[in-house]
């Protein structure tokens, strides 16, 4: 009998999984694609201890954000709603919203490019099919089907591991080079700006937006101590799987590029590593990999177009049908892509542009789980606090370099 309950008490923790998969999306995104594999084709293994670090501050930002909605009820962007004045409060939102804009900008173009390697469709055309694929995964995201929608995300994450770590299978990593690699060092201002736009394909604001929302679309509000402790316990658990799961991707990205493109011309952009991939290692995992590439732009762009329903629902308080949202917000991406843009410099830049939303999400996500008032008992502890506060205080600075750098 005792066995009988126990493997019926992890059964149903199991079926609590889920939301941290699905913020995990916005952490293997075309924008990570970029970054990465340029970081690698250029640098060789030099910047894998940014992917590292940035993914473990990741890990804890995610649980933050997750634990405010289990404890509080209320999502992030309804806890910065409630404190700010109505000036601060749309000043705040228009910054969320440029970021959340820029992710999606960078998905949408990810998707194109997959589908012009794909099928050779023009650029324009393969970011309206994304954005319409992305509204069929969308139709499926409210609380009455919330499984649905992660049992879609999750199948496509399985899509996107699978094509982003064939390469590897082919060609194994110099395991040498990657020790090395963890090794912290920077090598000129190239290196600082591909680093900043590495942090920002990593630890995404629009996901910590997002994060506080999922769990309490999945869990409903809070109902007694009891269950908001067994509730944080298998929090825990899902964003340490799920977020593994997006560094071990993304480090496999930068590793592919460090030993199979390092030195080749034309690898600066996702056609260029495409073609790369596909010489030297054949044109099924090139294949491979482009399908995780269009996976990654639908599933991504999805996950965001329901973040920044969730931004402007806490900080307007107003929604608008996310839908009709997926439509408005397809628009800039798609006219980025028929102006002629480099789209793989515009996946770049995005993710530096991420890199400076960071530091509204951090910063105050970190007071609020550290506030007693707000959190009770469950109000994070003095390590947690400590290791929030190093990271708030080290993008903030990477940020200040970076801004120097660019002017300089």
């Amino acid at each position: 009998m005792l066995r009988t309950r126990g493997s019926g008490t992890r059964l149903r923790a199991v079926g609590l999984l889920g939301p941290a998969f699905v913020a995990a999306i916005a952490y293997v995104d075309p924008g990570n694609v970029a970054a990465n594999i340029t970081a690698g084709a250029k640098y060789g293994y030099l910047l894998v201890w940014v992917l590292v670090v940035a993914n473990v501050m990741a890990v804890m930002v995610q649980y933050q954000s997750a634990k405010l909605g289990v404890v509080t009820g209320k999502t992030l962007p309804e806890t910065l709603g409630r404190r700010l004045s109505r000036r601060s409060r749309l000043l705040f939102w228009a910054q969320a919203e440029l970021v959340a804009g820029a992710t999606d900008i960078a998905e949408v173009i990810g998707g194109a490019i997959a589908l012009n390697l794909l099928f050779g469709l023009p650029l324009p055309i393969g970011g309206v099919i994304v954005g319409l694929v992305s509204m069929a995964i969308l139709s499926m995201a409210d609380r009455r089907r919330q499984r649905r929608f992660e049992t879609a995300i999750v199948a496509l994450l399985a899509v996107i591991v699978f094509g982003f770590l064939a390469g590897l299978l082919v060609n194994p990593p110099d395991a040498g080079g990657i020790i090395n690699g963890m090794v912290p060092r920077l090598d000129g201002a190239e290196t600082v700006l591909l680093a900043a736009s590495m942090l920002g394909a990593t630890v995404m604001p629009h996901a910590i937006y997002l994060h506080s929302s999922l769990v309490i679309d999945r869990h409903g509000q809070p109902i007694g101590a009891g269950r908001t402790r067994r509730l944080l316990a298998v929090t825990r658990i899902d964003v340490v799987i799920a977020l593994v799961i997006a560094g071990t991707v993304n480090i496999a990205l930068l590793v592919l590029a460090a030993s199979s493109l390092y030195g080749r011309e034309g690898t600066d952009s996702i056609e260029g590593a495409h073609d790369a991939v596909r010489d030297a290692l054949g044109p099924v995992v090139a294949a491979v990999f482009a399908v995780g590439l269009l996976a990654s732009g639908i599933a991504s762009t999805s996950v965001g177009a329901y973040a920044g329903g969730a931004i402007m629902g806490g900080l307007l308080k107003r929604r608008i049908p996310i839908l009709v949202r997926r439509a408005v917000t397809l628009i800039p991406a798609v006219v980025v892509l028929a102006l002629g843009v480099n789209p793989t410099m515009a996946l770049v830049i995005s993710q530096v542009v991420l890199s400076f939303g960071i530091p509204f999400a951090i910063v105050p996500l970190r007071r609020y789980t550290a506030d007693r008032a707000l959190m009770g008992e469950f109000a994070d502890g003095r390590p947690l606090r400590w290791a929030s506060a190093v990271a708030a205080v080290a993008i903030v600075v990477l940020n200040v370099v970076l801004i120097g750098l660019t002017f300089v």
